[in-house]
């Protein structure tokens, strides 16, 4: 039995200043306690989930939504299959409306289908209702987004951004952990993912260590937090998150954000294509490429020999200069009729 994880430090009444000073700056995760309470859709949802339903649909452009459906045998959580050949479980286009109703008509099954609705984009299928809902701590341009669930189990994932999650109806229970880790969560195919992203391949709630044995030192840094509706929590980037939906019908509104321009390109990207190309060469050459990388990616001074405006990427980039190299890029990986 592995102990009780330590509990994520909580903030109340946090201002603009506060996060942007001292909760944003410290990347590590933080509870907001309240954060979000006098939000009008939090109310609805502590009314009840027909008031929260009803809330919604007030708003709903009739956007057709991506819903995960998952047999009742899964018992919530989405994984993959047993030989990793596929998922668990389905993505069903349909209304929001129709999720809603099929949410609101399970509270109570003894065994209900897994029913997820994820990363839904407020401003197009839910216009207005971020006006009315808003988070000061944030730049309002950043777009919120709505989760919708029965009780459900979303493996430890991270986020290439930062990201504030904030509960509207029913309790999560987060399990984090700092993205050193990495090497102790067992990660999963990065190619094939549930939703986007890597997962760990590690069942919190039954930890095979025999199979899985360096989980217990990832265990030993993670860190646990359980919101109610009116919580908010603070992810920081590439922090790894095992989220849990604790009630029958549960809502979140959450916020991704990165201060990095989006045409420098996806790290994550890179490295699918860094694995790809070097991960099957033979030892001594993957010692090199580890160098070059080494040198070229990770050093800051690697060009300081070279004139500032002769430097190229590993100088100040720009978007013009971005978008001459992703044209390369695109030519070098179209591959060529021979």
């Amino acid at each position: 039995m592995l102990p009780a994880p330590a509990a994520v430090t909580e903030w109340r009444d946090a201002t603009p200043d506060t996060f942007r000073e001292q909760i944003l700056t410290s990347q590590v995760p933080v509870v907001l306690r309240g954060a979000v309470a006098h939000w009008p859709v939090v109310k609805a949802g502590r009314e009840s989930p027909q008031a929260l339903r009803d809330y919604l649909r007030a708003f709903d452009s009739g956007t057709p939504v991506d819903t995960m459906y998952g047999d009742p045998a899964i018992r919530g959580r989405f994984f993959y299959n047993d030989d990793l050949s596929g998922l668990n479980f389905e993505n069903r286009k349909q209304r929001l409306s129709e999720s809603l109703e099929q949410l609101i008509a399970h509270i109570g099954t003894p065994a209900p289908p897994a029913l997820y609705v994820g990363a839904l984009p407020m401003d197009v299928a839910l216009p207005g209702m971020a006006r009315d809902n808003a988070l000061g701590l944030l730049d309002p341009r950043i777009m919120p987004r709505l989760w919708l669930s029965n009780r459900v189990t979303v493996q430890t994932h991270y986020d290439l951004s930062m990201n504030i999650a904030c509960v509207i109806a029913g309790r999560r229970r987060f399990t984090l952990f700092p993205p050193e880790q990495l090497v102790n969560l067992y990660v999963g195919p990065l190619e094939f993912t549930l939703a986007g992203q890597p997962i760990s391949m590690v069942r919190l709630d039954e930890p095979d260590l025999t199979r899985f044995p360096k989980f217990e030192e990832a265990w030993r840094h993670a860190r646990v937090a359980e919101l109610g509706p009116g919580d908010a929590l603070f992810i920081p980037y590439m922090w790894w998150h095992h989220v849990e939906s604790l009630e029958p019908f549960n809502a979140l509104v959450n916020y991704w954000w990165d201060d990095t321009p989006p045409w420098l390109g996806s790290p994550f990207e890179a490295l699918v294509h860094a694995v790809m190309s070097v991960h099957s060469l033979p030892a001594h050459r993957r010692e090199i490429w580890r160098q070059v990388f080494e040198h070229h990616v990770f050093q800051q001074d690697a060009a300081a020999h070279l004139d500032p405006r002769r430097r190229g990427i590993q100088g100040e980039m720009d978007l013009r200069l971005a978008s001459g190299v992703r044209a390369w890029l695109i030519r070098a990986l179209t591959p060529r009729p021979r």
